[in-house]
């Protein structure tokens, strides 16, 4: 449902945003890339049936390099998920370096960042929940929240 309202989004406390991707650097050799792309959302269901694991959200951009945005509850969860040898993830992850490896046929990547209380803004205007609108919770943008700087609570924005 597409909201026609600028709107902003909260997430209480801290929050973790995890980036992660891959990047089809040989579109030819789908026998590589192919399995690196089915892990993740095998990975995401997991995620989302297991609520105490810190997970929050995630959204995916499909292109020859896939985007996949993930909103963590704190640093410490996303972290225990990565070394969990019980989860999907461990198990992908040894598979891409067994099959894959350095052999540049497929590129991941992952920027993780912590965001807490008055360092980060949003603004949405038609458009259905997304991100961090999807993560958390929207209110209205107007006011004192009109501007990016209203939104980060004063702070002066670059």
């Amino acid at each position: 449902m597409i909201r026609k309202e600028r709107l902003t989004a909260n997430l209480e406390g801290e929050f973790v945003v995890f980036l992660i991707g891959m990047r089809i650097n040989n579109p030819l050799k789908v026998h590589k890339w192919l399995p690196v792309a089915m892990a993740m959302p095998r990975m995401v269901k997991e995620l989302y049936s297991r609520p105490e694991l810190g997970f929050i959200h995630a959204e995916t951009w499909f292109s020859r390099t896939i985007i996949l945005v993930q909103y963590w509850r704190s640093m410490d969860q996303l972290l225990a998920y990565a070394k969990n040898r019980n989860a999907e993830h461990l198990p992908a992850w040894q598979a891409f370096n067994k099959s894959v490896g350095t052999d540049g046929s497929v590129g991941i990547w992952h920027e993780t960042y912590m965001a807490s209380p008055g360092t980060y803004e949003s603004v949405y205007a038609n458009m259905p929940p997304f991100g961090l609108g999807k993560a958390g919770t929207l209110s209205s943008a107007a006011g004192g929240k009109q501007s990016a700087a209203g939104r980060l609570g004063g702070k002066k924005a670059l």
